[in-house]
Formats: structure tokens, sequence, C-alpha cells
């Protein structure tokens, strides 16, 4: 039997990046979005639906994450679905869903991607924000200088 888990969402931050670190150092990342559908409904009227989810990033994309990203800001992720199991403080079991992120992209203009930093400094680093740095796949590489043709 065939599987298939892929995820691709657009969507805006609902709450700043959520940082933590592992008892072994790895960075990871909770991303709160929500996810905006429009349709018509059977009287022809417009209707909003919104789907809350939450993504999870590792490593240095967790780091990136949480320097640029901030409540509010749009992204795309591309992801997979991933279920986890725990027992809470009183030892009800939980389980969630969750969409473990294998990329990210922030949408938006340089505002929207700049460092989350003091505004006297936020100016600054808006210059140097690249488009390069703004899509964070775990296997990307700089191709040109994969090729040497820089």
């Amino acid at each position: 039997m065939a599987n298939f888990n892929k995820v691709l969402l657009i969507g805006n931050l609902t709450k700043d990046p959520e940082l933590r670190y592992t008892p072994q150092g790895t960075a990871v990342v909770n991303l709160r979005m929500a996810v905006n559908r429009k349709y018509k409904d059977k009287n022809q009227e417009w209707k909003d639906e919104v789907c809350f989810i939450t993504v999870v990033a590792w490593d240095k994309q967790a780091e990136t994450c949480n320097q640029y990203l901030h409540k509010g800001s749009p992204l795309f992720v591309e992801g997979r679905l991933q279920s986890r199991q725990w027992e809470d403080n009183t030892g009800a079991k939980r389980n969630v869903i969750e969409v473990r992120a294998e990329r990210i992209q922030f949408l938006g203009g340089p505002q929207g991607s700049a460092p989350r930093q003091e505004p006297v400094a936020q100016q600054a680093a808006q210059e140097e924000v690249s488009t390069e740095s703004t899509w964070l796949g775990e296997n990307e590489s700089n191709e040109d200088e994969t090729y040497g043709t820089k």
C-alpha cells in the first residue's frame, strides 16, 4: 500500500515563536499558525473559515524562525504530519497532531523578515537581509557555490 505524508500551508503566525532547547542542546520552536479559507455557502454568501495549526521546526531552522518571525508574520510551510503522545501532570494520556516543518519560507517584504531587535538597530539589519536567508530548507545549500559559478 502506498503512503504519502506532505503538507503545504500558507498563513500567519498567531503569536511569537516559542523557542526552547532539548537537554542535548537541540533547538526546537513551535509556530502557531492561522490558515484562512474563503468559500461560498449554499446561499452564495461568502464565509470565512480559520484553521489553527502548530508547526514544529528544529535545529538552525528553529533558531532562524525565532530570530526573524513574530506575531502576524506571513509564511509558507512545507512539511509532514506528525503525531505524538504523552501523559500530562494528572496522568491523563494526551495526543496531538502537528506539522513537522521540512522547509519554511518567510513571505512579505524585508519589514516582515527583519530580525526582532531594538528599533535603532532594526533599520541597519533590514538592509542586510537577503532573499537567500528567507528560505530555510534542511538540505538546502547555495548552488552557485556548490558548482563554482559565483
